[in-house]
């Protein structure tokens, strides 16, 4: 299994259950989904989500995804997995909250490690 993995709103989420797909406000703006490699996820926490709460942290099998995955270079020079389009909730195994350290920065939890496993 391929993992990628996609930081939401819990609100978001439960939405998208409901719908049957998931839609992140990107896929309007940008056209497509940011996700992370595990190696990339505390990065761009801790860059693009400070200050926020309530969020969860997609574990989502990219060979189960529906849409197109490209693998795009972001102005830090790493390849990032975008998904041009809606993401389809089954590709979704896993979901965990992903909130914020007391030092005000995200890491990964021991919880997270084990499920890259």
């Amino acid at each position: 299994m391929n993992t990628i993995l996609h930081i939401t709103k819990r609100q978001q989420w439960e939405q998208a259950k409901d719908l049957g797909s998931y839609r992140a406000d990107s896929l309007d703006s940008e056209g497509f989904i940011h996700c992370s490699k595990s190696t990339q996820i505390v990065k761009v926490s801790n860059t693009f989500f400070s200050n926020q709460k309530e969020l969860v942290l997609l574990f989502i099998d990219s060979d189960k995804i529906q849409a197109e995955i490209r693998y795009e270079p972001a102005e830090i020079g790493e390849l990032f997995p975008h998904v041009y389009g809606e993401l389809n909730i089954d590709a979704v195994y896993q979901v965990i909250d992903f909130e914020v350290g007391k030092d005000g920065f995200f890491e990964l939890s021991q919880e997270v490690i084990n499920l890259e496993l």
